[in-house]
C-alpha cells in the first residue's frame, strides 16, 4: 500500500500502517516501524527539506518543531500510516 504526499510516497503493508495508526498512543509502534530496513531504505531516498515542506503544509508545527528530522521522520510515517488505514475504510 502506498500513501502519497505531494512530494514522495512511502510504501507499507495494511498490517503495518493499522500497528502505526490506532486508538491510543502510537509513539512506540511508529517508531519500531522506523526502525525496519525496509522503511529506513525509503526515508534514506527522501530530501529530509521534503519532508519538512510537506509537514509545514499541515500547519501543525511550528518551523522550530520542524527542524527536528528525525521527529518529522516519525510524525510523517504516522500520517501515511493514517492515510493507508483511513484509504481502506473509505
Amino acid at each position: 500500500m502506498f500513501a502519497s504526499f505531494n512530494r514522495f510516497e512511502l510504501q507499507m503493508t495494511m498490517a503495518e500502517a493499522k500497528g502505526a495508526s490506532h486508538q491510543g498512543q502510537c509513539d512506540e509502534d511508529v517508531a519500531a516501524l522506523l526502525a525496519t530496513s525496509k522503511i529506513r531504505r525509503q526515508f534514506a531516498k527522501i530530501d529530509p527539506n521534503a519532508i519538512r515542506a510537506e509537514l509545514a503544509d499541515y500547519g501543525a508545527w511550528d518551523d522550530e518543531q520542524l527542524g527536528d528530522d528525525a521527529k518529522n521522520q516519525l510524525r510523517i510515517l504516522w500520517i501515511a500510516a493514517g492515510n493507508i488505514v483511513e484509504e481502506q475504510k473509505a
